[in-house]
């Protein structure tokens, strides 16, 4: 699979530099970890699921997670697990490519006794989501994972959620998170991503914020995402992939602010009508939140809804700029440091404190590609979207 794969090769060399890497489940984890994108989540009660499941991955979905916890009832966890069981044989049986797959469990029984049920099946799981990861509830779940991969003979990946109250109230935050980095750093190699629980967080204070608004005007739900980045997303060797909060709108609602979109990209062509195709669907709040999400340390982000996984990807593409900025940097010699004016000649590139930046900026650029010169995010969305629609005719 590959990130754009759904774009026509000729209209992706006309948008890239260089075009995004083809990559699989059996990839290594870190450029796996920086792949995921967009994660759309889908529970695991729909009747038709492998045919969902298909379907997304040809509208450019890399990742999804099937869900048998929140996003379902508690009476239905047996009728969901039956069902997760049967559509994933089906969809093993078509021998289709498929999205890195990974099923959100709620106890940590679930993790090898699913394994065990899916048979050959296991071969489409890329692992499994921990619901309200802390130290003590963590461990049992990675010790499953841990067995049933053995058992399995497949490589299983976790994805924690951070989501608990103890991470979210001061008085319990500094130790909680000690714990997930001591428990995390255990279990270094099994652990891809860890996936932030924002909407579980504004539910401990009854708040919820409008489509306006992104994670970070809620200064509560800010302080975390700050304090997980700096506990656990540090650049040193010792740090993870931390995803972005999910985006809850996806349809019309009144608007209380202007909307924040430039209006400066969307002038040439019908670029307008896509500008005003975003606002009317709330994605401009979607858009800011995805910049800051990247402002902040956090790579990629969970989806609920498809309409989100285009601008997501999009927005993941490295510029012409930034690449040019990262490859200069990293050049071997300027091993020793140093300052040199971009090429673009409109910023400053500190060789030693931008490595960091550089590194991660060129991994992205492998799985995400490098946007042509000319080439903006309303482009890339416009052709991504053009692709949805030539499949769909």
């Amino acid at each position: 699979m590959r990130h754009f794969g759904h774009i026509p090769a000729a209209v992706r060399a006309e948008l890239f530099h260089r075009e995004p890497v083809r990559f699989d489940a059996d990839s290594p984890a870190p450029l796996l970890a920086a792949a995921l994108g967009a994660t759309l989540y889908s529970p695991a009660t729909r009747p038709r699921l492998a045919d969902d499941i298909l379907k997304q991955a040809g509208r450019g979905v890399v990742s999804m997670v099937l869900c048998l916890e929140d996003s379902i009832a508690d009476d239905d966890v047996e009728a969901a697990e039956a069902n997760l069981v049967s559509q994933l044989a089906d969809l093993a049986g078509r021998g289709a490519q498929t999205p890195l797959l990974f099923v959100r469990v709620r106890e940590p029984a679930q993790v090898p006794d699913l394994v065990h049920r899916l048979g050959d099946a296991v071969r489409l799981l890329s692992g499994f989501v921990l619901p309200k990861f802390t130290e003590e509830r963590g461990v049992p779940f990675l010790e499953a994972l841990t067995d049933a991969e053995a058992a399995s003979g497949r490589r299983l990946f976790a994805m924690p959620v951070l989501e608990s109250p103890e991470l979210l109230h001061l008085e319990t935050r500094t130790e909680t998170l000690a714990g997930i980095a001591r428990t995390v750093d255990k279990y270094r190699d099994r652990v891809l991503a860890l996936r932030l629980g924002v909407t579980d967080f504004c539910s401990a204070y009854g708040l919820r914020r409008a489509p306006d608004m992104t994670a970070y005007d809620v200064q509560i739900v800010a302080s975390v995402i700050g304090d997980v980045v700096n506990a656990l997303g540090r650049s040193d060797g010792t740090g993870f992939t931390i995803t972005g909060p999910v985006w809850e709108y996806f349809k019309v609602q009144e608007r209380m602010f202007k909307p924040q979109l430039r209006r400066s990209p969307f002038l040439e062509g019908r670029a307008e009508e896509l500008r005003t195709a975003l606002i009317a669907h709330d994605l401009d709040g979607l858009l800011r939140e995805i910049g800051l999400d990247r402002a902040n340390g956090l790579q990629g982000k969970t989806c609920i809804h498809p309409s989100h996984v285009l601008p997501v990807h999009a927005l993941s593409v490295v510029s012409h700029e930034e690449y040019g900025d990262a490859r200069d940097i990293l050049r071997p010699e300027r091993d020793g440091g140093g300052v040199m004016r971009s090429a673009y000649t409109n910023k400053m590139n500190e060789v030693k404190p931008h490595r960091a930046w550089a590194e991660r900026t060129l991994l992205r650029a492998e799985v995400f590609g490098v946007a042509g010169a000319d080439v903006g995010f309303v482009e890339l969305l416009a052709a991504g979207l053009a692709g949805l629609a030539g499949r769909q005719e």
